[in-house]
């Protein structure tokens, strides 16, 4: 049962490739070079290699909601990029229940993310809302 205080901790993705950041340069249609140009990424922007997207992350937090929940329960989901994202990161997502309430004759949890890199720098928070189906397990 989703309790206040139930809590799931899951590694969303180990060793992020290069090739998972291409990949979604390509689904998304964000070419910007500090995704996709190593060159312009390190000679031009000073960083130390290519950076993933920044919705990379926020998805990969957000399939913690949606196994959880289901696609269809996330009524709110809102996100806080704190740090880049590089290839080669493991990241790992907990979302933790904060609240519940009823509304409109079903029941709501309010929830937080936060998702940290394999060193543990918090690289995305976040806020969530989702309607509880019968039997969702925490």
């Amino acid at each position: 049962m989703t309790q206040v205080g139930t809590e799931i901790t899951r590694v969303m993705v180990t060793d992020l490739k290069r090739t998972q950041i291409v990949m979604y340069a390509g689904a998304s249609g964000d070419y910007n070079p500090l995704h996709t140009d190593e060159p312009y990424a390190t000679k031009i922007a000073g960083n130390p290699t290519v950076m993933a997207h920044g919705m990379i992350t926020m998805g990969l937090a957000g399939r913690v909601l949606t196994d959880w929940f289901g696609h269809e329960n996330i009524l709110r989901y809102r996100a806080r990029f704190k740090a880049p994202v590089w290839p080669g990161d493991t990241i790992t997502v907990t979302a933790k229940v904060t609240g519940l309430a009823e509304v409109d004759g079903a029941r709501h949890a309010e929830l937080t993310l936060s998702a940290v890199n394999a060193v543990g720098a918090e690289v995305l928070s976040g806020t969530a809302t989702a309607r509880v189906p019968d039997g969702a397990a925490g």
